[in-house]
């Protein structure tokens, strides 16, 4: 596997460490750099931890780079023997629920999205904590959210035995609130101490704007795994959802039905975009189309979003906070706006005109932009996602005619 000058630099600032944090950017390759790692450390057990919705494409990341690792997605029935030089794959809701994990020895454990444990009371967290785990892999883009009283489950995974007390007293700046009757956080104290004893204890930090020569275009494509209503309205045209009948009886209404039920009406993929917007601090764009999908992205959005459609015209999160969410329907919003405080969009579902398409990726991707841009394209597996990207790419319109004559060939 051929890593990039930036992945081999993380590698080898950690090259004598075995419990590193590699804390880079969204769009850095977190994900290669850690698999990596792990391979170095070459141990007999390997466990990842990871979201949901991470599952499919850590499982296809092993089995394409690593195959003589043997994959398994350990959230199923219990294991009674696990075969040396294996990955198990878990999501972190589900491992507190397998105390088989205590017992496992000599192995090398990855957190994905370390920033899931900073909670050092949750059940999760707790039991990450008593596992005997001989290295450790932590993979975060935000690994603080700016809350640096938030690292201390990190830094004991790391190997820094400092108390939580302690912590707190050496570098969070804390205040008596008379009205709560309770201390609160007012800031930070000796941060660039904080920073050397990270580094110490094996963490790399990395930004986009250091690696990149700006403005560079970053095509990302994730695969989401598809729904049984999918495939049963692909085949019949029909198919009954949540007490609605979708019925294809047109080249119109087929093709509509199939992209709604790739986009909106696939849980796989709002859960995707959930853990996206979780992992990063950075403003992130949203084109949508339907306003179904913007209603069931804004119901499970919890940082300040925008919105720009039909109904309204509203950019003030964008503008104020910089982990903003601002959610754009094409037509309203894919030319015109200047939104080059963000460097990423991220393609919830596919508009099938090309102009909206090229114009889209100029809202972030134009003068002024002094970072590299990145555009997340979600398609669904198997879907009519995967050719309308490829007539989009052509600067060509997706229309109802193409689409027919596909459906006939």
């Amino acid at each position: 596997m051929k890593l990039f000058q930036h992945q081999e630099r993380a590698l080898d600032e950690t090259y004598d460490k075995n419990r590193v944090a590699y804390y880079l950017d969204m769009g850095l390759g977190k994900t290669f750099v850690g698999s990596e790692k792990m391979w170095e450390l070459n141990e007999l057990y390997n466990l990842v931890i990871c979201q949901k919705s991470k599952i499919q494409d850590w499982m296809e990341h092993f089995q394409t780079f690593y195959p003589e690792y043997q994959v398994i997605i350990f959230d199923q029935q219990p294991i009674e023997k696990i075969p040396p030089e294996s990955v198990l794959i878990i999501n972190y809701d589900k491992v507190w629920r397998r105390p088989e994990l205590l017992k496992l020895k000599h192995f090398t454990l990855m957190l994905d999205e370390s920033s899931m444990i900073k909670n050092e009371s949750s059940n999760r967290t707790k039991f990450i904590m008593k596992l005997s785990a001989d290295n450790v892999i932590l993979l975060s883009g935000t690994p603080t959210g700016g809350k640096y009283e938030e690292l201390w489950s990190q830094l004991h995974l790391l190997g820094w035995g400092i108390s939580k007390k302690l912590f707190m007293k050496q570098f969070v700046v804390q205040e008596w609130d008379d009205r709560n009757q309770q201390y609160k956080i007012t800031g930070y104290k000796n941060v660039d101490r904080l920073k050397a004893k990270l580094k110490q204890y094996g963490a790399v930090f990395m930004k986009t704007e250091e690696v990149f020569n700006l403005p560079a275009v970053n095509d990302v494509t994730v695969k989401i795994p598809t729904t049984k209503q999918y495939k049963e309205f692909k085949q019949h045209s029909i198919v009954t959802l949540n007490g609605e009948e979708l019925i294809g009886d047109t080249a119109t209404s087929k093709k509509l039905y199939l992209r709604q039920l790739a986009g909106v009406y696939n849980d796989n993929k709002l859960q995707y975009v959930k853990d996206l917007i979780d992992s990063t601090n950075d403003r992130i764009i949203i084109f949508y189309n339907f306003k179904k999908e913007y209603a069931a992205l804004v119901d499970m959005i919890d940082k300040p979003v925008s919105t720009i459609n039909g109904d309204l015209k509203d950019l003030t999160a964008y503008e104020q906070h910089d982990n903003s969410v601002t959610l754009i329907q094409y037509q309203a919003g894919a030319m015109g706006l200047n939104l080059q405080k963000s460097n990423k969009i991220v393609y919830f579902s596919l508009t099938d005109k090309s102009e909206l398409f090229e114009q889209s990726k100029k809202r972030t991707h134009r003068i002024g932009q002094d970072r590299a841009c990145f555009y997340y394209y979600l398609l669904t597996d198997g879907s009519i996602e995967w050719r309308m990207l490829e007539v989009l790419k052509e600067r060509k319109d997706y229309t109802d005619a193409l689409f027919e004559k596909e459906e006939m060939s």
